[in-house]
């Protein structure tokens, strides 16, 4: 159950069907059916009923990059000036609209926000975050690690193991 307590009642059948299709989601109707042991039908609902509650937020194509143009990835650590609630809505609100900017985590102790950054080079990168700093959105300081090269990425969080680990009855066995 969630935080705020109103998670959605799940089932080991519908933890299979979100875990496949985060493996897989152009995964058929009867494949997936036949994966997590349901047949097409109550499958079928059962995802429909997944994505009404909010649980699927949407099926994406992951882009190999690489294959169409060079790009540099930048992890930055940013610090801000000030600690109000306005001065992280500020910040926030400004980094939605800087597309460069594909992650971005409000993180607890010496720094205030992780983001990362995929740009044309280290040039186009310096831009965005001379941007940044023209907007005057805060910005105390921030520290740049240029990523070498990705040694393991996921589209997904660990669903099955996070819920075994936490002996969490919906999880498959």
């Amino acid at each position: 159950m969630s935080a705020n307590g109103n998670a959605p009642k799940l089932d080991a059948f519908d933890v299979r069907i979100l875990a496949a299709l985060q493996r897989n989601g152009r995964i058929t109707k009867i494949k997936l059916a036949e994966e997590i042991g349901l047949s097409p039908s109550p499958c079928w609902e059962r995802m429909r009923r997944l994505e009404q509650d909010g649980l699927i937020r949407g099926y994406h194509a992951e882009i190999e990059l690489d294959r169409l143009l060079h790009t540099a990835t930048i992890l930055v650590e940013v610090t801000l000036r000030s600690h109000k609630a306005k001065d992280f809505e500020a910040f926030e609100h400004a980094v939605a609209d800087v597309s460069e900017i594909v992650e971005c985590y409000a993180t607890g102790g010496g720094i205030d926000y992780l983001l990362k950054v995929v740009a044309l080079d280290i040039d186009h990168y310096q831009r965005v975050i001379d941007r940044l700093l023209l907007s005057e959105v805060g910005i105390d300081r921030y520290f740049t690690y240029i990523v070498t090269k990705q040694v393991k990425a996921s589209s997904g969080a660990p669903l099955i193991p996070l819920l075994q680990h936490a002996g969490d009855p919906r999880a498959p066995r």
